[in-house]
């Protein structure tokens, strides 16, 4: 795989890309917009942080690409749902920083409330005054985080640590993680009117941006405190300015903006202001954060090459990692029905259905059902297609996907039904796992109990004798041997299904011969090999 490194990455974690002899890696920093795009069509995954625009015009040209890779949190800087109409998997670092991007919160507030930066330039200049610096303790305020994901839950602690009473807001999040962390959930408006000090960890969107305006702040408290240390554009810059000018927010501290590196006259001008501390987007500049997210973005990149689950895909569903040994066995079986429901249609699809009985039916399967679409459209369209882009390819093609749930199974502790509609015939088929390994235990109404087999037959006649020993007989003068054999019926001599395992494929002159042997009503070879064809979860 060719990956372009185009922004600062920490090398430690690169290395895990250099010493992989299946990873080519070109390092091309500090490339203008025409040069990246020129190039950008030679490579199959781009590593970024926040200085490499993925918008439209790379994505299109870049023909190969198969991965964004975001040393980082924000993922404002790629067109998401454009990579995801395009098959491309965005990954970020969500994670890698988010110790440092709590403790600068926290630097951010103390410098302010100790009046760090002030004192610090006065004791330089030769100067030795203690009062007009003189500051407050954070001790008995109260204070709100908006926000409660990995670095505002993580603020939250800290606050606690400092003795706030620590209000929340984040309607994402369940109320026994609020109870975890020992804050309160509360609304917007009971933040900004409750609160002696506000910090946001959002991320950056249509939903949050200038999401704190002159409205907002207007029912805050005199003098209360604000911090950002999440994402530029999240404050609206002009309502801070003025607040900061009259009184109204007694102070700010800001690590983000919404122009990087601020050029604007508004910027310029909030930045000089006393009564606010800055810093040039430090939230994640630590030594061992940059480490964290390089290592977190590479070891993605080859997971993606050992087909294995992407731990931070933002545009593909994902199981909790704690689940994943128990679910993927169950990506496998999906696989294998999907292929195998294929097979037995001969129509393009118009509708599918997803049911899950059982224990597995109390969690999210989503990632199944996708993985599941995902191996039935590779052998629909032409187009390679992946977890990405398999709904929107689904729904261009006016395919219905359907999923039910189900904790009540029968005969069996879980089961997965898949339904295949199309030209008004119906596929049903019923798989479980039998110590791991995929069984398919029903074909439209009857009972079966089989494994899938690389080279398969199946057929549907009239139940009567002989039938069986006319079959054998038939595939072992064409020197096929049966490897093993199902049998179901509705009722004696009623219609019957047989499904034959065999060691080698069938002929289209021995299907012929065993139609017309059988009087068969329906006859289909199997060939199970073709599951490999799709990468399911990772792409």
């Amino acid at each position: 795989m060719k990956v372009i490194v185009t922004d600062e990455v920490a090398p430690e974690g690169l290395a895990l890309l250099a010493q992989d002899p299946r990873v080519e890696m070109d390092i091309r920093l500090g490339l203008k917009k025409e040069e990246l795009l020129a190039i950008i069509g030679d490579y199959e995954a781009i590593i970024t942080r926040s200085g490499t625009n993925v918008d439209r015009d790379l994505l299109d040209a870049a023909k190969k690409l198969k991965m964004v890779a975001r040393a980082g949190v924000g993922i404002d800087n790629v067109d998401v749902d454009y990579a995801s109409a395009r098959g491309v998997i965005v990954v970020n670092a969500p994670f890698g920083n988010t110790n440092s991007a709590a403790e600068h919160t926290m630097a951010l507030l103390l410098a302010f409330y100790r009046n760090i930066t002030k004192a610090n330039a006065s004791l330089k200049s030769g100067e030795w005054k203690r009062a007009p610096f003189t500051g407050y303790e954070l001790k008995g305020r109260t204070a709100g985080v908006i926000g409660l994901g990995k670095v505002g839950g993580r603020v939250a602690t800290r606050l606690k640590a400092f003795e706030c009473e620590v209000l929340a807001c984040d309607p994402y999040v369940a109320v026994k993680r609020a109870h975890d962390l020992g804050v309160r959930l509360v609304s917007h408006e009971e933040i900004y009117r409750n609160c002696d000090i506000i910090t946001i960890h959002t991320p950056l969107n249509g939903e949050t941006l200038d999401m704190i305006g002159e409205k907002e702040i207007a029912m805050m408290k005199e003098g209360v405190v604000l911090i950002n240390a999440a994402r530029g554009g999240i404050f609206n810059e002009q309502a801070l300015l003025n607040a900061l000018q009259t009184g109204k927010v007694a102070g700010a501290a800001v690590d983000v903006w919404s122009e990087e590196p601020p050029r604007t006259e508004l910027l310029k001008e909030l930045i000089a202001q006393q009564r606010l501390v800055v810093t040039p987007h430090l939230g994640a500049n630590t030594f061992e954060a940059q480490i964290n997210v390089a290592v977190d973005v590479s070891r993605e990149i080859l997971n993606y090459l050992d087909d294995q689950p992407l731990e931070n895909a933002v545009n593909i569903p994902r199981f909790d990692l704690t689940l994943m040994e128990q679910m993927r066995p169950f990506l496998n079986l999906v696989k294998v029905m999907c292929d195998l429901a294929f097979q037995l249609v001969d129509d393009n699809p118009a509708k599918l259905a997803f049911g899950y009985a059982g224990a597995i039916a109390h969690y999210d399967c989503s990632p199944l059902t996708v993985c599941g679409l995902a191996a039935i459209l590779n052998l629909v369209v032409d187009q390679e297609v992946n977890m990405v882009n398999a709904p929107l390819i689904a729904e261009n093609m006016g395919i219905v996907v359907e999923e039910h749930k189900s904790t009540r199974a029968d005969a069996f502790s879980n089961m997965v039904t898949l339904t295949v509609e199309g030209q008004g015939k119906r596929r049903l088929l019923s798989g479980t796992l039998f110590e791991g390994a995929p069984r398919i235990v029903r074909l439209r109404d009857y009972a079966m109990d089989f494994s899938p087999e690389g080279h398969m037959l199946l057929l549907n006649y009239i139940d009567r004798p002989g039938m069986i020993g006319r079959i054998g007989t038939i595939l072992g003068t064409r020197d096929i041997n049966i490897a093993s054999m199902n049998l179901g019926r509705r009722e004696k001599k009623g219609e019957a299904m047989v499904i034959l395992s065999l060691d080698s494929a069938v002929p289209p002159d021995v299907v012929e011969e065993l139609r017309n042997a059988t009087n068969a009503t329906f006859i289909r070879p199997l060939n199970m090999t073709s599951a490999g064809r799709s990468r399911g979860f990772t792409g």
